[in-house]
């Protein structure tokens, strides 16, 4: 017999209700599991334990998910070996435990630790070994690792090898290069996602596989189909690439009264068609300046010309004085140094400093957040830009932030279905909002969220449609509809599913419903398996 769809989802509510609680009562049977295997107790961590909290917390990169309210797991395991995270994975199929992955924490919507049913994280802290290859021009990457160890561990080895993820240094390779993984080389060698070339997984049936093993399709889904989907990656094998000894930097500010709207305007046309070794991003926020000195604050809109050239100024200054003159671009502004003295000069480190302060798992600073993105496929006219500055001087955008990444060049040669992530040729641009806060409390978290909220409701006219595209790492748990409890159905998942993947997300649906059936790893966003729901009368 047919139910409603209103029906089926009462059913399912009060059925997973009956479960949720039992799920409540199953995380002693679990840690009875895992201590009658090999486990070392000492990574085993529950409320009742007086370094749960800490642990908990270090990888909590959005103080919007540290609140007393915010769901807490039943137990973090930190495993130190494949064999302690495969059998991980079996007590929780055995027990029922429902479980998150953790890398580093940056979850814009906090999934790799938060969840509202009753939930077990698996924190990959421990697992960051990082075997370069100089020869093979390759590098085996545990999950665990950060983007800041990456890079160090490479200019260990190598002065002319590089590699195009992210300029965050704190963000875990797992999540990171799951979701596809971009960064200011993505014009000249693609994403991170695109120069992976194996990986070690476990699946839903606690077997571990390689690339080989895993077969072609899998391979495919794990390189941008997000993570906590598919299985649980262990480590990934990525492709280096060439770098010169020498790139060159610059940042130019330039507000309203500078000419900022239409040096922003005519970027547009320009940016993603440069030489592919030139990168050149915006980003825009508020500045509240004193005028003169007299105690009066002035407020006005900068853009910051944020760039990286992969060579020397002296190749670099025809080419902006042919494509870009109204920049006013001079030798003066720019400066060279190495590739790795560049991934600190992004991340906001001194470029002279240490380098091993890229090692460290702790941001400059931790705050409330929330974001959202956008793909521009047409130049956003004058007039729409200056509808943007006009929401920069509300109240509540005091720390807000657009950032304007370029495309073109490598992206426009790959495949739109060569990985998962399909935003390739016909974009000019993405744009990641931002919007900061640094008070407690649910009234100041709503009143910023929604001043995000209003603003991209005013983008529409201006970006991609049909679908409005937005990228899986930058989750967004607005789009869309909300699922029961971390189960989503294909219905419901497709609503969010073609924005991040475009045409796509069914073929990542036909690998998860293949390679995870009963759906064991997921998340609020995560693939569904059809089988699930099939099974229970959709």
């Amino acid at each position: 017999m047919k139910i409603s769809w209103f029906s089926f989802i009462f059913v399912l509510v009060v059925l997973s209700s009956a479960s949720w609680s039992a799920l409540a009562d199953n995380h002693e049977e679990f840690i009875q599991c895992l201590s009658h295997s090999n486990q070392t107790s000492s990574n085993i961590y529950t409320p009742n334990n007086s370094s749960f909290p800490s642990i908990l917390q270090f990888s909590i990169q959005n103080l919007r998910f540290n609140t007393t309210e915010t769901p807490k797991p039943l137990v973090i395991v930190t495993p130190v070996s494949e064999s302690e995270v495969q059998r991980v994975i079996l007590c929780s199929k055995k027990t029922g435990m429902h479980v998150r992955v953790r890398g580093a924490g940056h979850d814009y919507e906090g999934l790799s630790y938060v969840s509202e049913v009753p939930f077990v994280i698996v924190d990959l802290i421990n697992l960051r070994t990082i075997n370069v290859d100089v020869n093979d021009k390759s590098a085996w990457v545990e999950a665990g690792s950060t983007i800041g160890e990456l890079y160090y561990r490479i200019a260990e080895k190598s002065k002319t090898l590089g590699f195009p993820a992210g300029v965050c240094p704190t963000v875990g390779v797992g999540g990171h290069f799951s979701g596809g993984g971009y960064g200011v080389m993505l014009r000249k060698y693609g994403l991170a996602a695109d120069n992976i070339v194996d990986a070690r997984l476990i699946d839903a049936n606690g077997r571990i596989l390689d690339r080989v093993s895993m077969g072609e399709d899998l391979f495919w889904a794990i390189r941008g189909g997000g993570g906590n989907t598919f299985g649980l990656v262990l480590a990934w094998k990525i492709k280096l690439v060439d770098v010169p000894e020498i790139v060159t930097v610059f940042t130019l500010d330039k507000t309203l009264e500078q000419n900022a709207t239409k040096l922003v305007h005519r970027w547009q046309y320009v940016a993603p068609r440069f030489h592919e070794d030139l990168f050149i991003r915006i980003l825009v926020s508020k500045l509240n300046s004193s005028n003169q000195g007299d105690g009066n604050n002035q407020q006005t809109i900068v853009a910051s010309f944020n760039s990286i050239f992969l060579g020397g100024i002296d190749r670099l200054l025809p080419i902006m004085k042919e494509n870009f003159p109204e920049l006013g671009l001079r030798r003066e502004d720019c400066i060279e140094m190495s590739w790795i003295e560049s991934i600190m000069y992004f991340a906001g480190f001194p470029t002279d400093g240490p380098l091993d302060v890229l090692l460290s798992r702790v941001q400059l600073s931790t705050r409330y957040f929330k974001a959202k993105s956008d793909y521009v496929y047409q130049p956003i006219p004058e007039g729409g830009l200056e509808g943007i500055w006009r929401f920069f001087f509300e109240d509540e955008a005091q720390s807000s932030q657009v950032i304007l990444s370029p495309y073109g060049g490598r992206m426009d040669e790959i495949s739109p279905s060569a990985i998962p992530f399909p935003h390739r040729a016909g974009n000019l641009y993405k744009i990641q909002h931002l919007v900061y806060w640094d008070e407690e409390g649910e009234e100041v978290a709503e009143r910023h969220i929604s001043w995000i909220r209003r603003l991209y409701s005013y983008m529409a006219p201006f970006v991609s449609k049909l679908p409005r595209a937005a990228y899986i790492n930058y989750r967004d748990l607005d789009i869309g509809v909300n699922n029961i409890k971390g189960y989503t159905s294909y219905v419901q998942a497709k609503v969010w599913g073609i924005k991040y993947f475009k045409n796509n997300f069914d073929r990542l649906v036909h690998v998860k419903t293949k390679v995870d059936p009963s759906n064991f790893f997921r998340n609020e966003q995560s693939i569904p398996s059809l089988t699930q729901w099939k099974n229970k009368g959709e």
